[in-house]
Parts: structure tokens; sequence; C-alpha cells
């Protein structure tokens, strides 16, 4: 990040992604706790009034930083599943009619059309229509790509508790846990 004001910028700023969410807002941005902010110039010479102008303008800045949701490996979004959280199935109708998860509920998060992809519009609206924001959900697909976009957009949204199953439905297959067709 750097600051244009003469020949100034800042060198750093640290992040810290707490395990418990604290630093996300209701909307799932990461909250900004800046741990040291330095300022660099090549004169040593700084008034106060130029320093706390620039710094309020850096922490005024409002940060569009995407929360980032867990993953987990197939087993353990089993011994999750088992344990009580619901399965939000994000591939196409087709992918999910070859085989799911046990209870999964299928939501597309794209729809094939063409040879590629694109969004499905109504996501969102569709999930709470199965999910409330305080839900544990487990959110696969096919290799892990789409989930975690899901489940980005799940975070970003407000939904708290989401999980992401990292290598989605082929490893879940490939590591032969329980499906239906």
């Amino acid at each position: 990040m750097s600051l244009a004001s003469s020949s100034s910028s800042i060198v750093s700023s640290t992040f810290l992604l707490r395990p418990d969410n604290t630093n996300l807002t209701s909307r799932g941005r990461l909250l900004l706790i800046t741990g040291s902010l330095q300022r660099h110039r090549r004169d040593t010479t700084i008034s106060h009034k130029h320093w706390s102008t620039s710094r309020n303008a850096v922490l005024r800045e409002e940060m569009e930083a995407t929360a980032v949701p867990t993953s987990v490996p197939v087993r353990v979004a089993l011994e999750l599943l088992q344990a009580g959280q619901r399965y939000l199935d994000v591939r196409t109708p087709e992918e999910f009619s070859a085989g799911h998860a046990p209870g999964a509920i299928n939501i597309p998060y794209m729809y094939r059309v063409g040879s590629g992809m694109t969004r499905n519009p109504h996501f969102l609206a569709e999930v709470a229509v199965y999910f409330r924001k305080e839900d544990e959900i487990l959110v696969g697909c096919l290799s892990g790509k789409r989930s975690l976009m899901a489940a980005a957009d799940l975070l970003a949204s407000g939904y708290g508790n989401v999980t992401d199953i990292a290598g989605g439905y082929e490893a879940w297959s490939r590591n032969g846990l329980p499906m239906e067709l």
C-alpha cells in the first residue's frame, strides 16, 4: 500500500487474522488492525500536522478485503457433517445428480453456458431459503474452486460459520466417503 504525498510512503502495515472472526465486520470485511505504521521520507523532518493528515487518510480509506474461508480436508468435512453441520453442494444440477454427500443441498454457484460457466445471480437468495446466517455450513463443489468462491461470498454476506471442503467431491469420492445418487 502506498501513499502519494511528496516523497512519503507507508512502509508496512500489519494485519492480524483472529480465529474467532472478531476482526470481521457484519458484512464480512476485514477490520484493519494497525500493528505498525511506519513512515519513510528522504529527509528526516516531518511536521506533526503532515503526519497526522497522511495517517488519517490511510486509516479512513475503506478496505475492500474479502474474508477468507477456512478449508478442511474431506475426512474432516465428513466428521463435521456427522457432528451436525449441513452440506451445501454448489455444483451444477447435472454434477449433483451423478452423486453427492448424504443430505447435501444443491444450490449451484455457477451454471454451464455454452462452453463456459456463469455465476448464479440468485445464489445468495436461494441459500437464504435453506440456511440461516448462524447455521454451520460446509460448502463443496467438484474440485474446490467454486466452493471457495461461494464460501467467500457467504462470509461476505454475513454467514458466520462457513467451511470450505478442500478438493471437493472428487476428493470425497476418491477417499471412498459415503455418497448418495
